[in-house]
């Protein structure tokens, strides 16, 4: 009976693209740390912006100049489920919280997740969304 591997290990680059100063390779973002910036540029892409797969991508963008309310926040929150399921297979959504900022005009999102794989607590990613004109 084959062992089954309990943890992994994964790796990003950053994308400031810094060189490290000890071994001049470029620096490299770690277990949670890379999936926490894998999911966050999956949310903030627009669909068509990466080649050669148009589908990738949330219309979140567009929704930011939407009516500020209830509704615009609830289909913020689907397309942001729906990327994380479709896209990351490292991680197992528990959910994902908008709550909309009526003063600032800002949608504040966070994501609940446990990472598949790696013996770590579940992860929790928050970050707000604002028109920007």
């Amino acid at each position: 009976m084959p062992l089954e591997r309990v943890s992994q290990g994964f790796k990003d680059i950053s994308m400031s693209f810094q060189v490290n100063p000890l071994n001049l390779d470029l620096i490299a973002l770690k277990n949670e740390t890379a999936i926490a910036r894998s999911i966050r540029n999956l949310v903030l892409t627009s669909p068509g912006e990466r080649f050669f797969n148009e589908d990738l991508g949330t219309d979140i963008s567009t929704l930011l100049f939407e009516n500020f309310d209830f509704t615009t926040a609830d289909l913020i929150k689907d397309q942001v489920g729906r990327i994380i399921n479709r896209y990351e297979p490292r991680v197992d959504l528990i959910g994902v919280e908008v709550d909309s900022n009526p003063d600032d005009y800002t949608y504040n999102v966070s994501i609940s997740y446990k990472i598949i794989g790696v013996d770590v607590l579940p992860q929790k990613l928050s970050f707000a969304l604002q028109s920007v004109r």
